[in-house]
């Protein structure tokens, strides 16, 4: 036992060598966005399934999924043995405006002449409704695959903003959605913990809305400079608004 510390020091036959195997498994093959879509119109007949394509470079192709069968499919790319989808990394909000699409249409005229017919062409104007979305992108940590992107609609932006929460799906979706609530004003229903993550209770409106106001003044800056001020002073008695301005030099 010479130059060892008796601590450290086993004799083999009491313990014998222990031999590690270290293996890495190879990244399997994903299928194409266009391939899923398949298999989910398949799985799901009632579902209403639409494949979203990215013009991009990456081409990251996605499904735009009906609330109603959402969870039912989300289940189902999670469990199944080819995708095993086991993992969401990140869930985006976005706010989608109303807004005005112009069209232009042609139609033929007779020439009273006898000439060849005349195209008018017309613009015409067509309101589309806008909603709030929820993106999610999907990974599989078994299979080294990924990502999946599955997109969630409202019915529009003011009075039908409900989505099915996926947190009982994938555990990650949690936090995040309760931001996208939080900001956006989507309303995940099964969420087990629906509250506002960042900003207040008492926080008035959803500020990453494209049609957010800021308020003239906030309640938690009680030394309000510069343009808050200005817009402050809209709603300050004389006396305050020198309190907030501090004496003159």
């Amino acid at each position: 036992m010479s130059g060892r510390h008796p601590l450290l020091w086993t004799s083999r036959s009491q313990h014998p060598p222990l031999h590690f195997t270290f293996t890495h498994s190879t990244p399997t093959l994903l299928e194409t966005a266009e391939q899923i879509r398949d298999r989910l119109v398949t799985r799901f007949p009632a579902a209403q399934i639409v494949l979203v394509p990215n013009p991009g470079p990456a081409a990251e192709h996605s499904l735009l999924l009906d609330a109603t069968h959402a969870p039912d499919i989300a289940r189902f790319l999670r469990d199944d043995p080819v995708l095993r989808l086991d993992y969401c990394s990140n869930v985006t909000g976005v706010d989608w405006p109303d807004k005005d699409i112009t069209g232009i249409t042609k139609t033929s005229v007779p020439d009273p002449a006898g000439g060849p017919p005349k195209i008018v062409e017309q613009k015409t104007v067509r309101r589309q409704p806008g909603c709030l979305e929820a993106v999610y992108h999907l990974y599989s940590m078994a299979l080294k695959h990924g990502p999946v992107i599955l997109r969630l609609c409202t019915a529009n932006r003011i009075d039908a903003v409900t989505l099915p929460s996926l947190t009982p799906v994938w555990r990650a979706c949690d936090f995040q959605e309760r931001e996208i609530f939080d900001l956006y004003g989507i309303v995940f229903e099964h969420h087990p913990d629906l509250r506002r993550l960042l900003m207040w209770d008492e926080f008035k409106d959803h500020p990453m809305r494209k049609d957010y106001v800021e308020p003239d003044d906030y309640e938690w800056e009680p030394t309000a400079h510069g343009a808050v001020l200005e817009r402050a002073k809209a709603h300050l008695t004389p006396a305050t608004t020198a309190i907030k301005e501090g004496p003159k030099p």
